[in-house]
C-alpha cells in the first residue's frame, strides 16, 4: 500500500505518527510504500536560536513557560509509548529546509524512510541543531549518502523545488493546516498522530474501497498534530 506523508522533522507528533503507522502495518502484515513530503512549520526561522526551544515557543505564542513545559511532558509520555525518547529539554529549534532537501535526495536513492528516521532521532532524542549545515551533513553521512554529493546539493538549489511543490500541494490542494498528514493509496486522507486503532480502521477502509473515488477521513478529529503556531494536544 502506498502512503504519502506530509511532516516536519521538528514535529514530535510526526515522529509519533510514523511509529504508530509502522506498528500497525507490522501487526497487519502489510507492506507500505512510503513517500515522504515536506511541510516546514516555520519556513522563515533562522538556522538556530540562542534560547531554549520551550522558552522560544512560549514567547512566540503567548503562553507561559510552565504551560509549554506541561505540554512537552504530555508529548514525551505519548512518545515513550511508541518507543521514542523525546528529550524535549535538549531540542534545538532551527530551519528544517536543508533537512527536507536531504530527505528528498535520500528518497531518490530508496533511503527516504531511513533518512526521516535519522532526522527525527537526531532532533528529538539527541538534541542536535537540525538547522545547522554541519548537523545536516553529519546525519546525511549516517544514512549512507556520499559526502561530496551532499555538499554539492547544499551548495546549490537542488531539491528546493521539491520542498516548495510539496508545501504548495499540501496547503493549496489538500488544505493541510497541520502535520502529520497521511494519504493512503492516494485516496483516503487522515490528519494527525491518531491512535493505532484509527490507523488500522483507515487502512482497512482503504483496502475495502479500491474501486471508489478519493475520500477524506474527517472523523475522529485529530487530537495530536503540529501547525504553524505550535505543537499541541487537543483536549476532549
Amino acid at each position: 500500500m502506498r502512503v504519502d506523508i506530509w511532516s516536519d522533522v521538528v514535529c514530535p507528533f510526526c515522529y509519533i505518527g510514523k511509529k504508530r503507522l509502522e506498528r500497525v502495518a507490522e501487526e497487519m502484515n502489510l507492506d507500505l510504500e512510503i513517500h515522504w513530503h515536506s511541510f516546514q512549520l516555520d519556513p522563515k526561522s533562522p538556522a538556530s536560536f540562542s534560547v531554549p526551544t520551550t522558552e522560544l515557543i512560549a514567547k512566540k505564542y503567548g503562553r507561559s513557560i510552565e504551560e509549554m513545559e506541561a505540554m512537552q511532558v504530555q508529548i514525551a509520555e505519548m512518545a515513550a509509548e511508541e518507543g521514542i525518547d523525546f528529550q524535549w529539554r535538549k531540542t534545538k529549534a532551527g530551519n528544517s529546509f536543508d533537512a527536507h532537501r536531504v530527505i528528498h535526495l535520500a528518497q531518490s536513492k530508496g533511503l527516504g524512510n531511513k533518512a526521516k528516521e535519522a532526522f527525527f532521532h537526531a532532533y528529538m532524542t539527541e538534541g542536535l541543531a537540525i538547522g545547522e549545515r554541519e548537523t545536516v551533513e553529519e546525519i546525511a553521512s549516517r544514512i549512507g549518502l556520499e559526502n561530496g554529493e551532499v555538499e554539492d546539493m547544499l551548495n546549490s538549489n537542488e531539491f528546493a523545488e521539491f520542498v516548495k511543490y510539496d508545501e504548495d500541494l499540501a496547503r493549496e490542494k489538500l488544505n493541510v493546516t497541520g502535520v502529520p498528514f497521511f494519504v493512503f493509496d492516494q485516496r483516503v486522507a487522515l490528519a494527525g498522530a491518531q491512535p493505532a486503532q484509527v490507523f488500522e480502521e483507515v487502512i482497512q477502509k482503504t483496502l475495502a474501497s479500491k474501486d471508489e473515488k478519493a475520500a477524506t477521513v474527517s472523523e475522529p478529529e485529530s487530537n495530536a498534530q503540529c501547525n504553524d503556531n505550535s505543537c499541541d494536544i487537543k483536549q476532549d
